[in-house]
């Protein structure tokens, strides 16, 4: 089954929200009016009663309670048979009035003309003055035969000859009921059309509300279709939409700078690849040729193309290498193994004397240890004696030194010109002097990645008397962790 769109769902919650209140509504105002209708009623019936003596006994406030208590007794002796005329004297004041007098041994006593009504308990304690007086619903019969629902009020007195009784006054509810049903049906009819009415604005505002949505799903198909990640989305406000657009253009932005930057890494590897595999392949062409012809090349030049593809060779080898460090992803889980960073100097300054024979590479290390993998820093700090081997003049000297978590490598090269030295850390990166020798432009981009990796930094700066001084700074201490327990 399929799942109604976003926009159908809000229009279907306000819809719904919008009936429970409704609904809420008409039903606290139906009871309301339904409260008020029977206060008034009760009023009525209270007004109808009117004060009468207490069922304990005493004397009447008033002529006008005096004249009640008589009209009363009247009725209460007009039901025997002696006294009938006496009775059909009296009736009601009203034409929808039921009045009733119950004697304290719960006969009824029927006025002519007032109908009858049920006698309850309730009205058997007023009548023996166990109660003053007490309203309730009930059934009862009008003067014209008509069984009806009607609210009763019962009210206890005293003849003057010290006889209890209670008379009932009853009201047809029917001046309750009827308003309350039109009410109701009203309130149906209302909340219908509320109902309507808010499904319909339900759904022009989601809309309305959705329509930088239904933008952004139209740019973010477009770039899905077109791969064109230069395609923002406008975000004014400070709304959730806009917050969200904004969100989505850096994130092309970061893909674009992404995609940008790989494109590029992939045109400088080929650059670099380029001349080396022409060369490698220029020597080889030759070596083929000279033994297709069947003329041998002399032993000198055979020497020198093999140890030229050798060369080769291994500069390949290790720009492949570089490029493969380079791939990996920066926010990948680093190392935590404790690296001895003066070991690794050492090692570090014997693979460099073997490709500088004819230099002299000095190094005085304090222990240090540090966090981070052994490999990657070992590559770092060979990439730096690299550079200083080659550009250090023949008999030249390189010096390492390692104390309180700097490491340092000093070189009486050429130096590297003020305006390099801002770009001597980005990849592919040549100084115009340098771009005749061996190397990929890679190897410092290692360093400063792997030694910022550690929590480090790495700066390089013109030596005093000349030449460079290359300097990186790790976190660390100068006693192996586990020595200290």
């Amino acid at each position: 089954m399929r799942r109604p769109s976003l926009r159908g769902r809000l229009s279907l919650l306000t819809a719904v929200a919008v009936a429970l209140a409704v609904a809420a509504c008409a039903t606290a105002s139906w009871f309301l009016v339904r409260d008020q209708l029977y206060d008034e009623i009760d009023r009525r019936l209270a007004v109808m009663g009117g004060p009468v003596v207490p069922p304990g006994g005493g004397i009447p406030a008033g002529p006008r309670d005096w004249r009640r208590t008589g009209e009363l007794t009247a009725m209460l002796n007009g039901c025997s048979p002696a006294a009938t005329t006496t009775g059909a004297r009296l009736r009601p004041p009203g034409p929808y009035e039921i009045m009733q007098l119950v004697s304290a041994g719960g006969d009824p006593c029927t006025v002519p003309n007032a109908g009858s009504l049920t006698v309850t308990g309730a009205d058997l304690q007023v009548a023996r003055g166990a109660r003053q007086w007490i309203v309730r619903d009930g059934t009862g019969v009008t003067a014209d035969g008509e069984r009806v629902d009607v609210r009763v009020r019962t009210t206890g007195f005293v003849t003057p000859d010290g006889t209890r009784a209670a008379v009932s006054y009853a009201l047809n509810l029917n001046q309750v009921e009827e308003p309350l049903a039109d009410l109701a049906l009203a309130l149906v009819a209302v909340a219908a059309l509320g109902v309507l009415a808010s499904a319909g604005t339900g759904l022009l505002v989601a809309r309305a509300s959705l329509r930088p949505v239904d933008r952004l799903t139209a740019v973010t198909e477009h770039i899905a279709r077109t791969e064109d990640l230069g395609t923002r989305i406008p975000a004014e406000g400070a709304d959730e939409i806009a917050r969200l657009s904004r969100s989505f253009n850096t994130m092309t932005a970061a893909l674009a700078a992404s995609r940008d930057h790989q494109q590029q890494l992939i045109a400088d590897a080929g650059h670099e690849l380029r001349t080396p595999l022409t060369s490698l392949r220029t020597n080889i062409d030759l070596l083929l040729r000279a033994e297709a012809s069947g003329r041998e090349l002399p032993a000198a030049t055979r020497h020198n193309l093999l140890v030229s593809v050798k060369a080769q060779m291994r500069e390949l080898s290790s720009l492949v290498g570089d490029l493969l460090e380079l791939a990996r992803p920066e926010d990948a889980e680093p190392a935590h193994e404790t690296v001895a960073l003066n070991e690794v100097a050492a090692r570090a300054v014997e693979r460099a004397r073997l490709r500088g024979p004819g230099l002299r590479i000095d190094l005085a290390a304090e222990p240090w240890f540090v966090t981070g993998d052994s490999a990657s820093l070992e590559r770092a700090v060979v990439n730096l004696l690299d550079n200083a081997v080659k550009f250090s003049p023949p008999g030249g000297a390189v010096r390492v030194r390692l104390a309180g978590g700097e490491l340092s490598v000093r070189d009486h090269g050429p130096g590297i010109p003020a305006g390099d030295l801002p770009h001597v850390f980005e990849r592919f990166w040549r100084s115009p002097s340098a771009r005749s020798l061996p190397g990929s432009g890679l190897g410092l981009s290692i360093v400063a990645r792997t030694v910022t990796g550690c929590g480090g930094r790495v700066l390089l700066e013109p030596a005093a008397g000349g030449g460079t001084l290359a300097r990186v700074w790790l976190p660390g201490t100068a006693e192996r962790p586990a020595d200290r327990d």
